[in-house]
């Protein structure tokens, strides 16, 4: 595989990290070679394949990673272990952190179009909820990925009523009510 991006020697640092910004070595998708695009720590943020991308002021750090054809644009951060993939956007100042997973067609444009649950579960694993483009709560826990109302049942159905499938309940509801799901879910 060519590679798709090189480092431009332009540097800054955030949070302790020195980051790099990258320009397009080809075109792909509705990038152009030549293109200026956003920050990233290390090769490894930003896979060569497919039409991932890093834009404008987005900052991608530590073990996050972009691929697919998910895109971080905006004044966005991504980092921890952090996954942005399939389809999936996070732009304007949405920090996408720790283990968060954003998937599928997830639009994540500010903190309320995501919420993240650590050290939940019988794995004391992390729980990821957003909003995808068509403005529903999408959920990635474990191998679960899928609906907020599939995993409702899902987790009745595993855990019954013992404390995990309270935790998990309450972490549901949480979800709801922080995720905003008005407006547009573009950009």
């Amino acid at each position: 595989m060519q590679p798709k991006f090189e480092f431009t020697g332009e540097t800054k640092t955030v949070m302790g990290h020195t980051l790099q910004r990258i320009r397009a070595l080809r075109s792909f998708g509705n990038v152009n070679k030549g293109d200026l695009g956003g920050w990233l720590e290390k090769e490894e943020n930003l896979s060569h394949e497919r039409n991932s991308w890093v834009s404008g002021n987005a900052l991608v750090f530590d073990d996050a990673q972009i691929f697919g054809n998910a895109r971080a644009s905006g004044n966005s951060r991504v980092f921890g272990y952090a996954q942005i993939f399939g389809n999936s956007r996070a732009s304007g100042d949405a920090w996408v952190y720790d283990n968060a997973r954003a998937s599928g067609n997830a639009c994540i444009y500010n903190q309320n179009h995501i919420y993240i649950v650590p050290n939940i579960g019988s794995r004391n694993g992390t729980t990821t909820f957003f909003r995808t483009a068509d403005r529903k709560i999408w959920v990635n826990c474990g191998c679960f990925s899928g609906d907020i109302d599939r995993f409702a049942a899902a987790v009745k159905k595993t855990h019954g009523e013992n404390q995990y499938a309270k935790d998990y309940a309450a972490a549901i509801e949480r979800a709801k009510d922080w995720i905003d799901l008005s407006g547009e879910g573009t950009e």
